[in-house]
């Protein structure tokens, strides 16, 4: 797995061995980021953040800053040792629970303008609308929120949709913060 535009590209980065942490494929990473467009000056919040391959991407591309979130500690010790590969000092890095952390933010006034979430494929199909109502305190009026998950099984926002696309199994769906 390696940095596949931006800054930072070319970089390896890695995935705990023996985990279930399922980093989104170069390939997949690549078509989002061109979906996107560019990132300059955004603050990016990268939930389930697994390796922490997303969040790096876009910090790679000139994302401001980018927050990751994950409640495994191999996810966060990955993101981490990920972060120190490629030099990056725009990041924070916090183990918590993606809910609390989003009702946590939301109390504390902070806003994102792009969110990568990309939780375990098994759990996904039925996380829509928790996520939904944790989200929206959370987005600036123009933000983006991207959705990885598995065709079968897709993480469905009640959001407007922007659009979709399918890679293999992964289903890739980019969702506006209002209507």
């Amino acid at each position: 797995m390696r940095v596949v535009g931006g800054e930072f590209a070319g970089r390896r980065l890695a995935a705990p061995r023996g985990s279930s942490i399922r980093p989104t494929p170069d390939r997949v990473r690549e078509a989002v980021f061109s979906i996107l467009g560019p990132l300059a000056g955004l603050r990016v919040l990268d939930l389930y953040a697994g390796s922490g391959a997303l969040g790096i991407e876009a910090l790679s591309r000139g994302a401001r800053e980018v927050t990751f979130v994950d409640s495994a500690a191999a996810a966060v010790r990955a993101v981490r040792d990920n972060l120190a590969r490629v030099g990056s000092d725009r990041e924070r890095v916090f183990r918590a629970d993606v809910l609390s952390f989003l009702r946590g933010a939301a109390r504390h006034g902070e806003a994102w303008d792009l969110v990568l979430c990309d939780p375990p494929y098994r759990l996904a199909g039925r996380l829509g609308p928790d996520l939904t109502s944790a989200l929206v305190p959370v987005l600036e009026p123009d933000a983006r929120i991207v959705c990885e998950s598995s065709s079968r099984q897709p993480l469905r926002l009640d959001l407007p949709l922007l659009t979709e696309r399918r890679y293999g199994d992964t289903w890739v769906a980019v969702y506006a913060a209002g209507a």
